[in-house]
């Protein structure tokens, strides 16, 4: 086994013994809201909007963008779960903003190895073969974190599974102090009609 699997199963035996009465927690979300997230290790959701287990649905991707299956979850979470307020939370520093859909797929089609960033940008620092899948996705890659919040926002909100009365709020986490910053155009567009 390897370090980090002998780690996470560890710590779950820790965690199992101390399990309690979670095992009851109902199936839908006890707050009925969901955040939209990016898998950023930096960012705690439970810690940052005060979370215990069984009060929301998180969601996670890079980036913590509105793609299809973000929002196959979050229709999911209200039609099924009874979710009534959203939150889209992106973050500074976040690694989609380091690079483009045509470094992605650039670094892809000539190695699927891990690249590296330096002073010049990505590099690929691995031997082939890659592939030239990547062209066929589209990254979701982020150049302005305030805007990319406010075009997830309206995404949802104008997507036609969306209900019109599901409140949609749209932040910013600040990795540096923890934060979450408002972007008041991406609540103006989610608010609920």
């Amino acid at each position: 086994m390897s370090k980090v699997l002998d780690e996470v199963l560890a710590a779950n035996a820790r965690y199992s013994q101390t399990f309690g009465d979670k095992g009851n927690l109902p199936m839908p979300p006890g707050r009925r809201f969901a955040i939209l997230t990016c898998m950023d290790a930096r960012l705690d959701p439970a810690k940052f909007s005060g979370l215990a287990e069984g009060d929301a649905h998180v969601i996670r991707n890079a980036g913590g963008r509105a793609s299809d299956d973000a929002i196959r979850s979050l229709v999911i979470s209200h039609k099924l779960l009874g979710t009534r307020e959203w939150f889209v939370i992106h973050h500074t520093n976040c690694g989609m903003e380091y690079f483009s859909n045509e470094i992605m797929r650039d670094l892809l089609a000539r190695s699927l190895d891990t690249a590296a960033l330096d002073a010049n940008g990505w590099r690929d620092t691995g031997r082939g073969p890659g592939s030239t899948e990547a062209q066929f996705i589209d990254w979701l890659t982020i150049k302005d974190q305030a805007e990319s919040v406010v075009a997830d926002v309206q995404r949802i909100r104008n997507h036609p599974l969306v209900a019109g009365d599901i409140a949609i709020y749209g932040y910013v986490y600040d990795v540096k102090t923890g934060k979450l910053v408002e972007v008041p155009q991406a609540t103006q567009i989610g608010k609920a009609r």
